[in-house]
């Protein structure tokens, strides 16, 4: 049996852990979701859209961006259910995962020039991913960090 600074102890390297799984995985990915706003701003326009007005191929190309916002209700219903009865561990992989694949798609798919329209519409889907792996990450690491952090400290914590 362990004393109680032993345990107390343990509990504090869960939390350690768990705070910065959480962090981490916060970061990666928002760290995408950056990435693509600045690339919606900056190269989409020229790549996925058509080569008339540039205003309007910046103005769609940022509402792609938008597109992203309106799948993280869905994702969070749909991951946070997933993370309660599975574990927050295995979505957080999947978030992760959903994340990086769908970032390294966008970086694969065709330019307007050689499909027409099926470019941003595939831009489209994957920011659609991106949004609803991105809801599940977040609530899934607030959950487990709130979940490991000790007594008292729990909103500092899941901040």
């Amino acid at each position: 049996m362990r004393s109680p600074t032993e345990a107390k102890h343990h509990g504090t390297e869960q939390t350690k852990k768990a705070t910065a799984s959480g962090w981490i995985g916060s970061v990666l990915e928002y760290y995408d979701f950056f990435i693509y706003a600045t690339a919606a701003s900056l190269i989409f326009p020229q790549i996925f859209f058509p080569k008339g007005d540039p205003q309007i191929a910046i103005v769609a190309s940022l509402a792609t961006y938008g597109v992203g916002y309106v799948a993280r209700p869905i994702g969070a219903f749909f991951l946070g259910h997933w993370g309660d009865t599975h574990g927050r561990k295995q979505v957080l992989l999947v978030c992760m995962f959903l994340m990086g694949i769908s970032t390294m798609c966008v970086g694969l798919l065709p330019t307007y020039d050689q499909v027409g329209l099926l470019a941003p519409a595939l831009l489209v889907v994957l920011r659609l991913m991106q949004g609803f792996a991105v809801a599940g990450e977040i609530s899934g690491a607030s959950s487990m960090i709130l979940e490991h952090a000790p007594l008292g400290r729990r909103g500092f914590y899941a901040s």
